[in-house]
């Protein structure tokens, strides 16, 4: 993730398919894509969403194997040897929330289901991190266009909507969950941190200050300090 150039969704697609070893994003879907995005800005208006087919959801579902298979961009940079991958990360994100105390006015399980969703336009846009360049307006953008896209690859319907509301709350931080949730990032990430520090003796101190005073929750606040804790 070294370059700042914005690449067209398709051809990031195209690239995420080819990188696949399971051959199930079929060119049918391939070329539903392409006609939805070259017909995104006309006027006449869409079909009703109409319920994931199971050929719609193992489509999907292909794609984001590219998240188990997306290495987190900062690792690979700090030389990290075996370094988790994007699903990695999620996953412990979805289990933080699951055991996390019971919050006041946090729905626990939104909690969960945003946990696995906000970082899923990864498996397009790939891993994009501020050592990139690419300003915070583009990234969202990228992700955002790859989201609709997947939601899109998906078949639409209530599942594809509820993927959206989640990753578009996380993203504009305005709920109790979605700042539960970003707090629940920066916590898994300094946790890796220190993991990896332990394990391969590196310095990784560039990921404890990144999130250093960024927290937003108690439940935040008091398991950062806690991993802090654990590095003396």
């Amino acid at each position: 993730m070294g370059g700042t150039r914005a690449l067209p969704l398709s051809s990031l697609l195209a690239a995420a398919a080819a990188k696949s070893p399971l051959p199930l994003l079929r060119r049918h879907h391939h070329h539903r894509l392409a006609a939805s995005m070259s017909s995104s800005s006309s006027p006449s208006s869409p079909a009703p969403p109409a319920p994931a087919s199971a050929s719609s959801a193992i489509d999907f579902l292909t794609l984001c194997y590219r998240l188990k298979t997306t290495k987190r961009a900062g690792w690979v940079r700090r030389g990290v040897q075996g370094p988790e991958s994007v699903a990695d990360h999620m996953y412990r994100m979805g289990v933080m929330a699951l055991v996390a105390a019971d919050l006041p006015g946090v729905n626990r399980d939104r909690c969960v289901k945003m946990a696995i969703v906000h970082d899923i336009a990864e498996a397009i846009v790939g891993d994009i991190t501020p050592s990139d360049g690419v300003p915070k307006e583009e990234k969202s953008r990228r992700e955002k266009e790859a989201l609709d896209h997947m939601c899109s690859l998906l078949g639409g319907g209530s599942r594809a909507e509820e993927i959206r509301e989640l990753w578009m709350e996380y993203e504009q931080n305005a709920t109790l969950e979605a700042k539960v949730v970003k707090d629940f990032d920066k916590v898994e990430m300094i946790l890796q941190a220190l993991e990896y520090e332990k394990e391969q003796g590196l310095d990784l101190e560039e990921f404890f200050q990144s999130t250093a005073g960024k927290f937003q929750t108690d439940v935040g606040k008091a398991w950062a300090a806690e991993v802090a804790s654990r590095r003396k």
